[in-house]
């Protein structure tokens, strides 16, 4: 299955891993510093996409996102220099779709003409709620009034925007999350991501949850009717949930992401990315060093600052599932059948559709509505 990253796709994705302040939320690699070497982090990130595109010659690349932390928060010129290296590495899609997070501050939005300029052609924005109080208790350190007037600007320098909330957060009730996400849809977006707030470890909400200090989370049964308004409100939006927390009109989903939850090959750069990369020898996982200090001395060096482990047709094929269900087109089980070397299990896929809780279509197979809460359920049966 040496080609079997066609089906999904080609992308790079980049790591910045910097912030100006650390959500308490957050667990994602993210660091708050007093100094940044742009023209350190630029050669290295080229150096970077070198290496890859010698282990990845002639694919044709969909699709580049840089995540972070903010990446807002670098320079255009780092964003222009990455995104040129990466086109000259590999072949480019006409419909490259080059995709940057931003925060709604002052300080990103100003540089939002230089990031259009750098090819930059998609925005998404982080406004993870839509009123102070809230925001504040998030760690965010923008107002309303700033994310309102960040979406406004975003809208006219970028051909695509994408509207980032998190829901199922304390104190929220369902009349709160309708207003919220009425206001939300009022925007006339075209790609919502909206995620229930998950309490992880190792994040200041985690060691309060750990100390009992993290009041009015949402129940488990509260947690399920938002998630059934935001199925509802964005459907009658017109914004379909093409992917378990992504809603888009028809046309403008997130061409990165299906890379991923189509289980294609992906690049991944700076401190902490993840990878997934088919070479003549097989499926290779790999992922960088988290620390940015150690991460830029070995690639300073010359060096290699990922750690890559082969993957077997098994776990490849487990994972293309796990992925794949989050999609309302899900999974082609002949290409899960040719990995795994056996079908999935018979006996479990008619239990879990006479519930109602998948569907097939001739070789596609997928989770539905009433299915969608349940993956972790659904994985433990149908594996």
């Amino acid at each position: 299955m040496a080609e079997d990253w066609r089906n999904g796709g080609f992308a790079l994705y980049v790591h910045w891993p910097f912030c100006a302040a650390k959500c308490p939320y957050c667990d994602f690699n993210s660091h708050v510093v007093s100094r940044i070497s742009h023209d350190d982090w630029r050669d290295a990130y080229l150096r970077e996409i070198a290496r890859c595109a010698r282990q990845t010659q002639g694919r044709v690349l969909t699709s580049i996102f840089f995540g972070g932390g903010t990446p807002s928060l670098m320079e255009p010129e780092t964003v222009s220099a990455v995104v040129d290296a990466a086109k000259s590495a590999w072949h480019a899609s006409n419909s490259l779709e080059i995709t940057l997070e931003a925060n709604p501050t002052s300080v990103d939005f100003e540089r939002f003409e230089g990031f259009a300029r750098a090819g930059v052609n998609r925005l998404s924005l982080g406004v993870q709620a839509l009123n102070d109080a809230d925001l504040t208790r998030l760690g965010r350190l923008h107002s309303v009034k700033e994310a309102m007037k960040a979406w406004d600007i975003a809208n006219s320098v970028f051909p695509r925007t994408s509207l980032d909330l998190i829901y199922a957060r304390q104190h929220q009730t369902a009349d709160d999350w309708n207003a919220e996400l009425r206001t939300a849809l009022a925007l006339k977006p075209s790609h919502l991501s909206l995620y229930q707030l998950t309490i992880e470890p190792g994040t200041a909400f985690g060691d309060r949850h750990a100390r009992g200090r993290l009041g009015g989370l949402p129940s488990e049964d509260l947690g399920a009717d938002l998630w059934q308004i935001t199925q509802d409100q964005c459907e009658a939006a017109g914004l379909n949930a093409y992917e378990t927390s992504n809603h888009a009109v028809n046309g403008l989903e997130s061409q990165h992401n299906l890379v991923y939850w189509r289980y294609g090959d992906y690049v991944g750069i700076g401190p902490g990315a993840h990878g997934r990369v088919t070479t003549p020898a097989g499926r290779l996982a790999t992922v960088a060093e988290r620390q940015p200090g150690k991460w830029l001395s070995h690639v300073d060096g010359k060096g290699s600052a990922e750690t890559v482990s082969p993957l077997s047709a098994d776990e490849q094929a487990d994972e293309m599932l796990m992925m794949g269900l989050r999609l309302s087109e899900g999974i082609d089980m002949n290409r899960y059948q040719a990995l795994k070397g056996r079908p999935l299990r018979e006996e479990a896929l008619r239990d879990l559709g006479e519930l109602g809780l998948i569907w097939t279509e001739g070789a596609r197979m997928g989770a539905t509505e009433t299915g969608r809460p349940l993956l972790n359920s659904l994985l433990r049966e149908l594996i």
